[in-house]
């Protein structure tokens, strides 16, 4: 999972935080085959917001079954509860009568007389328009039913299981309006003008492959033998998918090439839905697959948007490692009920983080420097929560008390993923990384077989070097932070937590956006400078250009960290503003004054050292994947 704060700009980045058609009833169980659960969701009939979903069962031998939605679901790390928006389940046998349900709690069913289940029906309201605040899900991991327009399907909100039956295959059917598309991961088995049917051969595996039901904006991306679905629902239609996928093709070319020049999947589908307004849950992000993920992002504008899907989709597209092919017992065979968390999401989700910013300096994408200005940004947020709670105690228990510390695994996570990468590294002379214990742990584990929690760090200790036991000891499993100055120091950068540097000041005004003029704009100026002052910027000003540079919400970010930066103190600057007269009509402006230097104290400063040392430079040129007489970047 990824997830972003309600959009928020920040200084210089600007960057937003942001064959079966209904299987017949009396169809026979094939030799060595379970007859499979047959369930169809009809989304013709929307009534009050919510759809049929109607439940065939595969045999059942006992004389009460509990029928289960899920409480949680992997990835979320949070409680769903999706049994609140199951309304009247019935339970009938083969003439139509009525068995007795009992409603055990919000998730669970128990059907009396069992043995004489035909079917079950219930219906099922979506999660993103819930009018309780406490029913509110991350729209990633929740469902939308908007009859006529869309449908997210995340399958675990709409489909559920018998006790003791999570292993039976799945035939899902869905229902659809005429002109809609289903994106989707799977293949389908059947399809038609009216319906899809898919067959899946768990509950583990329905629940993992979300669908987006639309009229289609999809473009297919081929990579390698590798095909990639990218799917967009977007209201307003200023999002489409086919720039998307030209954005995000050289990423995953790279994470092709990251991993070795193969992907472990031969489709996988990114699910976009763009909403025209933030959601109930007030944040944006994604939820990860096996072979998709679900992102839920705000309009902004392209350049913005063109950065925060690289990044988001680096991340999630990188799950396809872990927990595909490396999970452990807890995530492989889940319990939808009352799970038992893993105490490795350093790995589920530190990891993959890391990776997902790591490949774009190693595989050329961005600069060093830019690269260590996103480890800046992991160790600066990592400083919200708790540096001496271990990471694995934090993983076991983030259901109960460590709820609000789970965050930290995309930052302090990925930290662990830097730090863990960087002393292979020097323990093998530059040889052996963090890529390459993830290709070892899937060669020895896999997409079939789970590794037990407690064995984990024993079994990577074997496929690696002894020193590597203490490394997990004191800073994964025991409490001290990590060693961030220590690991710099070997590949020849310089860390400094705190330090002071003279820059030129763009005014300390807090910047806004403006949708409809696609200009950055004055919002507060609560924190104005001196400069500001002396230039007069007013609140709601549009920057148009400086020194006559056009200003827009793709270069601002140049702008103002390289170009301001290179004038001269005291030389003469112009800004050009559009600012509304009395009457409501905008006008241009321009604002003069003096390039002014002020003291700006910085925090978390990584700088490539001038004075790093053969070895130093012979290990970062492993690591980064850079020539080893590299001093710095232009």
């Amino acid at each position: 999972m990824y997830m972003m704060l309600k959009n928020t700009f920040l200084l210089f980045g600007l960057c937003l935080l942001l064959g079966y058609t209904g299987l017949a009833q009396d169809q026979q169980e094939q030799p060595g085959t379970a007859l499979p659960y047959n369930v169809t969701i009809d989304l013709t009939q929307v009534k009050n917001d919510k759809v049929m979903v109607t439940l065939l069962p595969p045999p059942i031998q006992q004389n009460e079954i509990i029928y289960n939605m899920p409480k949680i679901v992997p990835g979320t790390y949070s409680i769903s509860d999706f049994g609140k928006f199951v309304t009247e389940l019935k339970a009938y046998d083969k003439s139509g009568k009525l068995l007795e349900v009992q409603k055990l709690d919000t998730n669970r069913w128990k059907i009396k007389k069992a043995t004489a289940l035909h079917k079950i029906t219930y219906w099922v309201d979506d999660t993103f328009d819930t009018p309780k605040r406490e029913d509110v899900l991350f729209e990633p991991g929740g469902t939308n039913i908007e009859a006529s327009k869309n449908f997210l399907l995340n399958t675990f909100g709409f489909v559920g299981y018998f006790d003791n039956l999570k292993q039976v295959p799945y035939v899902l059917n869905v229902t659809k309006p005429d002109g809609f598309y289903g994106s989707t991961p799977l293949k389908a088995t059947a399809t038609t003008a009216t319906a899809d049917t898919y067959r899946l051969d768990s509950y583990m595996e329905l629940a993992d492959n979300p669908l987006m039901y639309n009229k289609p904006d999809t473009t297919v991306l081929n990579l390698g033998n590798t095909e990639v679905l990218v799917s967009v629902y977007s209201p307003s239609g200023r999002v489409t998918s086919k720039p998307i996928a030209t954005n995000v093709k050289d990423i995953l070319e790279a994470q092709r090439s990251y991993l070795g020049g193969t992907l472990p999947v031969e489709k996988y589908a990114f699910l976009i839905y763009v909403p025209e307004r933030p959601g109930k849950s007030g944040s944006f992000g994604a939820l990860e697959h096996s072979y998709s993920s679900v992102y839920y992002l705000p309009e902004m504008p392209a350049a913005m948007f063109s950065s925060t899907i690289r990044d988001v989709a680096a991340h999630e597209f990188f799950h396809i490692v872990t927990p595909l092919s490396i999970h452990s017992e807890e995530i492989g065979n889940f319990d939808y009920i009352n799970p038992k968390m893993s105490k490795h999401l350093w790995l589920y989700e530190g990891v993959t983080e890391y990776f997902a910013s790591h490949v774009q300096v190693y595989e050329k994408l961005i600069s060093v420097e830019e690269y260590l200005d996103k480890v800046r940004q992991y160790i600066y947020a990592s400083q919200n929560f708790n540096d001496t709670l271990p990471f694995t105690e934090m993983s076991a228990r983030v259901l109960e008390e460590y709820k609000d510390e789970y965050g930290n695994v995309y930052q302090k996570g990925a930290l662990i993923g830097l730090t863990l990468d960087i002393r292979l590294r020097e323990l093998s002379d530059g040889k052996y990384g963090l890529r390459n214990l993830m290709q070892d742990l899937a060669r020895t584990y896999g997409k079939d077989v789970p590794f037990r929690d407690e064995e984990l760090f024993d079994k990577i200790t074997d496929l690696t070097f002894p020193e590597i036991r203490e490394f997990f000891a004191r800073y994964v499993e025991g409490s001290e932070p990590l060693p961030l100055e220590e690991t710099f120091h070997k590949v020849g950068i310089v860390y400094e937590p705190v330090s002071t540097q003279m820059v030129n000041s763009y005014g300390g005004f807090i910047p806004g956006y403006d949708k409809e003029t696609d200009h950055i704009t004055v919002s507060d100026m609560g924190e104005l400078d001196e400069f500001g002052e002396q230039i007069g910027f007013q609140p709601g000003d549009q920057l148009l250009a400086m020194n006559g540079k056009e200003i827009t919400p793709g270069n601002i970010r140049e702008i103002i960290g390289e170009d301001l930066q290179a004038l001269t103190p005291g030389s003469k600057i112009e800004f050009t503003v559009g600012r509304k007269n009395k009457s409501g009509k905008l006008k241009e402006l321009k604002l003069r004054g003096k390039v002014t230097a002020v003291p700006r104290q910085s925090v978390h400063l990584l700088e490539l050292a001038p004075d790093a040392t053969e070895q130093q430079l012979r290990l970062r040129a492993a690591w980064l994947n850079r020539d080893a007489t590299l001093i710095s970047e232009p």
